[in-house]
């Protein structure tokens, strides 16, 4: 044992240990050495298919003069096209009335199953989470299936009730009909991410707000919702985020639905069909940028509020 704890130290460890910075280069060689493949493939994923797609948003293709360079152009046709935004006000309608809807249903799940008084916690946590496992396309067309106002479930038991059967593949009905759609997809993704934020926090402070003969609604109120506040903004900009991305859902209900929804539904839907259809690929490069713009301004903005309303209280 005395001639272990005697051995002499290695050259080389010895000059680290007497010199910090020989130290500091090693660590900065072993982190970019475990970075580096990620670096590489979110370049080659995302940074080089973004400028490919701003350098072709710059240009502009016909059939006499080719491909040539426009410019600005391609984005001052976008902010004067009725179609672009005509489809970002369904979107912004969407979000103000899903994501809250969503995000309050979530909100409330998750506080019953922390609460520890819901009998059969554990099948509801994951009978709730279920749905978001279930890929959106199959989704989707299940409840297309359902909708359907010939043969659909819906409408079977409205005419067993005698009742008449709605038609929620209407126009006036069809955007109500995605968003149950997507709320019940994804409702239970966020209860998991709230539910997860208030397992972390110290049942210290429940059982004091307990003996100040806090309510249940009150601690809820009081301690639990401002606890997870940042879990809660996560949802709230990943909402936001999937709402403005919103296409799978309403380019399968076109196939289904083709008289109620077109196809400049949402903003993304109409970039698709103008790349894939009408062939313009450098003008659905200009929808998504200010698309995405649009997306990034409305994110800052939500987190700067909730920023500010978090550092007044």
């Amino acid at each position: 044992m005395s001639v272990a704890l005697n051995r002499p130290r290695r050259p080389e460890a010895e000059a680290r240990r007497r010199d910090p910075r020989a130290l500091t280069r090693s660590q900065t060689v072993a982190a970019w050495t475990l970075t580096t493949p990620f670096l590489l493939i979110f370049a080659a994923m995302f940074i080089v298919p973004l400028l490919y797609s701003l350098y072709e948003s710059s240009f502009q293709s016909s059939l006499v003069d080719g491909q040539s360079f426009a410019g600005l152009a391609n984005y001052g046709r976008v902010f004067t096209d009725p179609s672009f935004w005509a489809g970002l006000g369904r979107v912004a309608l969407f979000l103000v009335i899903q994501v809250p809807i969503m995000l309050g249903l979530a909100l409330a799940f998750a506080l019953a199953l922390d609460s520890g008084r819901l009998r059969g916690s554990k099948f509801a946590r994951l009978a709730i989470f279920v749905p978001y496992a279930v890929p959106g396309v199959v989704a989707t067309l299940m409840w297309g299936y359902l909708y359907g106002p010939d043969f659909g479930l819906i409408t079977q038991i409205a005419k067993a009730l005698l009742l008449p059967p709605p038609n929620l593949l209407s126009s006036t009905n069809i955007l109500g009909a995605t968003m149950n759609i997507v709320c019940w997809e994804f409702i239970g993704y966020n209860m998991i991410v709230m539910y997860a934020a208030l397992r972390s926090v110290p049942t210290e402070l429940y059982d004091a707000a307990e003996v100040d003969g806090a309510s249940q609604w009150r601690i809820a109120w009081s301690i639990k919702i401002p606890a997870i506040r940042n879990a809660i903004l996560l949802t709230v900009i990943f909402s936001i985020i999937g709402s403005f991305q919103l296409f799978n859902e309403p380019n399968l209900l076109y196939s289904i639905a083709p008289n109620s929804i077109g196809t400049d539904f949402t903003p993304n839907l109409y970039a698709y069909n103008v790349a894939f259809k009408n062939q313009d690929v450098n003008y659905a490069a200009a929808i998504a940028f200010v698309l995405g713009l649009i997306v990034m301004v409305v994110s800052y903005v939500v987190q700067l509020v909730a920023n500010r309303k978090e550092k007044l209280s």
